[in-house]
């Protein structure tokens, strides 16, 4: 059976090389054939990276007991473990990474990241931005955007379309559970007022059977293609027109992809070797699938993925399968029982991590994809009565990795209990504007018109970190 989704599900938007020149002068999504043709030629230079794996941590992950340990703070706040040195001389993290600290000086932690509310919600981590409360309008932030704020993802497949045809430039890895988001309102790779032609690609919500197209020669899919042409004529009179800009897209695409093997060959984890699958932990040696290995093919999943073409892609990874929340799995909402929760969770956090920062270094691939890895907020300094710990959204930790950001280092501290910053508090949305700077996109000059037919910028008034660039 042949599955291709409409408007309101999974694939992403984008013209292939081919089909830009096809409509000569004409400006597609606000950018002109040159601008294209622009951004296309600095990657081939080398002078911006292919993409970003953004790796979600839902339920918010404990920063006191992962990259900012105090083992001097009295018992009811320094936990039970205690720091290991690293590769890096005065860096320390949690005991239970021992492969991360032994890659220290691949890595970036951020000890100070601020800007989240005490709200379950991963659309900080997918977009910089909150997803519900108006914001205060000012020159570059003109309130709320109808529509919603768009990910990463999204704006990577406005800005530049799909890096490779056949593969979406956006896909989602997460699972359809809500607790694998820890938002019930949309997915991580969200368009927002960029229009669904620019959503996600969502893996885990299409049967792979359906995404190549078996059976089907090249003349019968034209005949298809020319009946659906012209009922997209029809709708394109009678939609609003800020959707019907995305029908065509979405059968270009669906087509694009049903008639190349990348995306279906990227997800089929049998192609790969013993060795490699045991690197990551899918050897058996974590047989039991709820203590962990479904979550660590998503590590193997996001490598390949990217390799064969995407530009961004997101994951949640969990200890937990994800949708047991009634059985009172929560992810990284350890709200007790905190360390139990971590002696279980951290070792396969680190192994997942590590192989795949590992991997990407051996295929060549670490300085063109960068990695980011956080959740939505802080835990709180004081464990509780039942041994965990609560929100926590004054400060929360993030790792960063590859893109050819410079590494080694720790940016920002926390005070002496880790309850707020001490110094160099860091925005999300310095970090996303650093990883936007990386894919070759100027966040001081770069704004889409959201649907109110207002510009907005990508991150406010923020700025590329320094210390990364």
């Amino acid at each position: 059976m042949l599955t291709i989704p409409g408007p309101k599900s999974r694939f992403c938007d984008g013209m292939s090389r081919r089909s830009w020149l096809q409509i000569g002068g004409l400006a597609m999504g606000g950018l002109a054939l040159p601008d294209v043709l622009r951004a296309e030629a600095q990657n081939r230079s080398g002078k911006q990276i292919k993409g970003v794996i953004m790796v979600l941590l839902p339920g918010g992950p404990s920063h006191l007991d992962m990259y900012d340990l105090k083992p001097d703070a009295p018992t009811e706040i320094r936990g039970e473990f205690r720091p290991i040195a690293t590769n890096v001389p005065g860096i320390e993290i949690c005991e239970l990474m021992p492969r991360l600290a032994g890659m220290t000086d691949k890595l970036t932690l951020i000890r100070s990241l601020v800007g989240f509310q005490n709200d379950h919600n991963t659309h900080w981590c997918s977009t910089g931005w909150e997803s519900h409360p108006a914001m205060p309008a000012s020159p570059l932030i003109p309130g709320f955007p109808p529509g919603g704020w768009p990910s990463l993802g999204a704006i990577l497949s406005k800005k530049f379309g799909p890096r490779v045809v056949g593969v979406p430039p956006c896909v989602d890895l997460t699972s359809v559970e809500p607790d694998a988001r820890f938002i019930l309102r949309t997915p991580p790779g969200k368009p927002g007022y960029l229009g669904p032609a620019h959503a996600g690609f969502e893996a885990d919500a299409v049967d792979p059977r359906n995404i190549m197209l078996n059976g089907v020669n090249l003349g019968r899919l034209g005949d298809r293609r020319a009946l659906l042409k012209g009922f997209d004529s029809f709708r394109q009179q009678v939609d609003e027109e800020v959707l019907a800009g995305g029908i065509d897209d979405f059968n270009r695409q669906a087509f694009e992809v049903l008639t190349s093997p990348r995306l279906a060959e990227a997800l089929d984890l049998s192609r790969e070797d013993g060795e490699l699958r045991s690197r990551y932990g899918l050897d058996g040696e974590y047989p039991n699938e709820r203590e962990g290995k479904t979550h660590l093919d998503q590590f193997l999943l996001a490598r390949r993925v990217i390799e064969a073409g995407a530009r961004c892609v997101t994951l949640a990874f969990s200890r937990w399968p994800f949708g047991r929340m009634l059985q009172g799995d929560y992810n990284w909402d350890w709200h007790k029982d905190c360390f139990a929760e971590a002696r279980g969770t951290l070792p396969l956090f680190d192994l997942g991590l590590s192989a795949l920062i590992t991997d990407l270094e051996q295929r060549g691939l670490l300085d063109e994809v960068a990695v980011v890895v956080w959740g939505e907020f802080g835990r709180t300094p004081k464990i509780n009565g039942n041994a965990g710990r609560d929100h926590w959204p004054n400060v929360a930790g993030a790792l960063l990795t590859g893109g050819g950001m410079q590494s080694g280092q720790v940016l920002g501290s926390t005070n002496r209990w880790g309850e707020e910053p001490k110094n160099r508090p860091v925005h999300f949305r310095d970090v996303f504007a650093s990883l936007y700077q990386r894919l070759g996109i100027n966040v001081a000059t770069t704004k889409f018109t959201d649907l109110a037919g207002r510009p907005q910028y990508l991150v406010g008034d923020h700025r590329p970190l320094p210390e990364l660039i």
